[in-house]
């Protein structure tokens, strides 16, 4: 496991490179609004990856290096994950093909910014369809809008909200709330045989 840091427009970033034994893709993950990259779920979204020889960055966003936990705003983060894309892209990841994902408003993130950053598949973990009881707040458009190969690990509880299956879009649905600590072998082998179905696509 190696750190490093990535400068962004809104300060610098932090990542958490996980190798895998292959190189076969790299795929960079976000944290939710709130919380870290030690979150059960991305542990677990890591193993599976590293086990499928695809290498993992745990990508900490500028507000939560600085120690606080109000997120910035959407477009600050997704001007900061473009960059930490970018800068990783030429620094670690060379040539491989990129995967975005995250948890909750991670994964709002990896859905918003998946065009700009060419990613060819992208990893939701809890995504908040809508804010808890405001079902009309919906978020559902920043899901709709990716045109990539989509996997959608929810808990089976998830007071934010519960996303249907679409082209391109596969949900897996898990006992539990929006932490998915309920299930985290669940998300591992849920995301592990995604993540070969993925790559044989790519490989084909």
């Amino acid at each position: 496991m190696t750190r490093t840091v990535v400068d962004t427009p809104f300060g610098p970033a932090r990542a958490e490179l996980h190798c895998a034994a292959e190189s076969r893709a790299a795929l960079l993950l976000g944290h939710g609004a709130g919380g870290g990259i030690e979150a059960p779920d991305l542990v677990a979204a890591t193993r599976a990856a590293t086990a499928a020889g695809v290498h993992v960055a745990l990508v900490e966003q500028p507000y939560r290096v600085a120690g606080r936990r109000a997120p910035a705003p959407a477009k600050q983060l997704d001007a900061c994950w473009l960059a930490v894309v970018e800068d990783l892209g030429v620094r670690w990841f060379e040539g491989l093909p990129l995967l975005f994902g995250g948890r909750s408003s991670g994964a709002r993130v990896a859905c918003r910014t998946s065009l700009d950053g060419s990613a060819v598949a992208v990893l939701c973990l809890a995504f908040p369809v809508h804010p808890p009881g405001k079902p009309d707040k919906t978020r559902l458009p920043e899901l709709d809008g990716v045109e990539v190969p989509t996997l959608v690990v929810q808990g089976s509880r998830d007071p934010f909200g519960m996303p249907s299956s679409a082209h391109h879009r596969e949900v897996v649905v898990l006992s539990g709330d929006h932490s998915l600590k309920a299930d985290v072998n669940g998300v591992t082998k849920s995301v592990g045989e995604w993540l070969n179905r993925v790559l044989h696509t790519l490989d084909a």
